[in-house]
């Protein structure tokens, strides 16, 4: 939507039954994100849902409990991003922790077996001797899977949050959210808070069999990777996920989390005291999810897993040269990419349409990333595709704005083109897709076709909802560093963003393509400091102009001295 108009809108900020000495900026945050109760800002654990409410979590749990009973074998079987990683460690500790004698993981390499539990995989994971098999943050399309465990007389529990298809697999039960029937008060959970949900109700189920509760572990202790999972997979930050992330985050800021959690932070000097969902999201899920993109997330899982700090030191530096790897892999197919998108903007004579891009040489694991940047930079649902190892097939990734639930369109195109897409699934946001190489032309099309009615469905502006702006005294390092602990931002409930009019006074360049700046607001002779990532070739910061932003109230830490800092998100030409 390059062509459409851009503005700031201004949440509204009802009133609200908020704590009398809450600090009134805050006060004003929390209600224009709907908090209207004191009790919703300090997220006690007891607020939390009950796992009953779950469909399937009785035979689920029952079935759990039998394997711990009887000592038998347990597979848990991830997927390769932080969601899964994080919900395969979850999985592991805790059944360990609740008596299990014998839990093992496997996670399919993306290479050769693709995402979830399919048919293959079963095969690999039967030379291990399974009497049961957890799946986590995957399994609800995986009907071929579930199948060729049961033809081995291998019981599968699934526990996924993805969206199910009309059918469902053959599994002794399903725990997810998003299944019809269930009665869970949060469709918005990840995988890692599904899988901590079973477990919770697993160590009852153990209760309620006589193992004495002063036996059974706390499952607290593993909210540190059901924070760090939920942040990473980008889901809404309801009233549940509020609750799992900020007592996550509140047992990493005072050090009680796993090993490999302190060691992923250590590698970045990422503060543990402050550290906010934000440093969870750009600083530990890039380090974990660049081993599924580039090797094998069995690294970044044996990271979580051990207890041993030096072994996850070592662990962690190697995820961390993985990320720089895939950090300059990524670069180089991101220009690729926005230059190809440029090309089809053009062709496209300004009509609004959905970005489609292909590339034989990208690299499977990065396609998601790119397509994302690509999302960012030209507003507008992107798929981005690459040569799959299987002869004549292509393996796709796709991102999606607001407002387009990006699941829902590409099985639209499936219906509209029945048989070239292989297989699909994901979310409003984020999905992938296998699709036969020979139909891509006529998949291309209609993917044009239909996302330009659901871009014209959006209407012509570009709003950016903003907090409204803070008055010049209000504009402090105490307010940064409150808002970067108060709460944890994120999807759905998003970190603050204020609006503001600016002179720039000072302009260099930074890192080659960052615009490091000092601006004031008009009438007044303070000066803030400001960075305006990506924009040092914008024309609208001129020195002595005058520029109209939206931006956060960030703490830039300098030689052991904090800083207020201006970080810019958007700027009004």
């Amino acid at each position: 939507m390059s062509a459409a108009a851009v503005r700031f809108v201004q949440r509204p900020a009802p009133s609200a039954a908020l704590p009398a000495d809450m600090h009134p900026v805050l006060a004003r945050l929390l209600a224009s994100r709907g908090v209207d109760l004191a009790g919703e800002t300090g997220y006690p654990l007891k607020s939390l849902p009950s796992p009953t409410a779950f469909k399937d979590m009785q035979a689920a749990s029952a079935r759990i409990v039998e394997a711990i009973e009887a000592g038998q074998s347990i597979l848990v079987v991830g997927d390769f991003d932080a969601d899964g990683a994080t919900s395969s460690a979850v999985a592991v500790r805790g059944l360990r922790a609740l008596g299990a004698q014998s839990v093992d993981y496997l996670v399919p390499n993306r290479f050769d077996f693709g995402y979830g539990l399919s048919p293959p995989l079963v095969e690999e994971a039967a030379r291990r001797g399974p009497d049961l098999i957890i799946t986590v943050d995957n399994g609800i399309s995986s009907h071929a899977g579930v199948e060729a465990a049961n033809a081995r007389g291998i019981d599968v529990v699934v526990t996924d949050h993805h969206l199910p298809g009309a059918t469902l697999p053959d599994a002794v039960a399903i725990v997810n959210p998003n299944q019809s029937a269930c009665g869970f008060p949060s469709g918005a959970l990840a995988g890692v808070g599904v899988m901590f949900y079973v477990l919770v109700a697993v160590r009852a189920g153990l209760r309620a069999r006589g193992v004495a509760p002063e036996q059974l572990p706390n499952l607290a202790n593993l909210l540190d990777l059901v924070a760090l999972g939920t942040v990473a997979d980008v889901v809404p930050l309801d009233a549940v996920n509020r609750i799992l992330v900020a007592q996550g985050l509140a047992r990493i800021r005072a050090g009680a989390c796993c090993a490999g959690i302190k060691a992923l932070l250590e590698v970045d000097a990422k503060p543990f005291a402050s550290l906010s969902s934000r440093d969870l999201a750009f600083s530990v899920a890039p380090r974990l999810n660049a081993a599924g993109r580039l090797s094998d997330m069995s690294l970044g899982i044996e990271c979580l897993l051990t207890d041993d700090p030096a072994r996850a030191a070592a662990l962690a530096s190697e995820l961390d040269r993985l990320n720089r790897s895939r950090k300059d892999k990524e670069g180089d197919m991101r220009e690729q990419a926005f230059a190809a998108a440029d090309r089809l903007l053009r062709d496209a004579g300004g009509v609004d349409t959905g970005l489609c891009l292909f590339d034989p040489d990208w690299h499977e694991g990065l396609v998601g990333l790119v397509a994302s940047r690509v999302k960012d930079r030209f507003r507008r649902p992107v798929l981005a595709f690459t040569r799959a190892s299987e002869t004549g097939m292509l393996k796709g990734s796709g991102r999606s704005i607001e407002g387009i639930h990006i699941r829902d369109l590409i099985e639209a195109v499936d219906t509209a083109q029945p048989g070239v897409i292989t297989k699909f699934g994901g979310h409003a946001m984020a999905a992938g897709l296998s699709l036969k190489e020979s139909g891509f032309a006529d998949f291309k099309a209609a993917w044009a076709e239909l996302s330009e009615r659901a871009l014209a469905a959006l209407g012509p502006v570009d709003e950016v909802l903003t907090d409204g702006p803070l008055a010049i005294g209000e504009m402090t390092l105490e307010l940064a560093r409150l808002l970067r602990v108060a709460a944890p931002w994120g999807k759905d409930f998003p970190e603050p963003l204020f609006e503001g009019t600016f002179t720039v006074r000072e302009r260099r360049v930074v890192g080659e393509t960052h615009a490091k700046l000092k601006l004031a607001v008009a009438g007044q002779r303070r000066d803030f400091d400001a960075i305006a990532f990506g924009e040092a070739d914008n024309p609208a910061l001129t020195r002595g102009s005058d520029v109209q932003i939206a931006y956060r109230l960030d703490v830039n830490t300098w030689a052991q001295r904090d800083n207020l800092q201006l970080r810019v998100e958007h700027i009004l030409s």
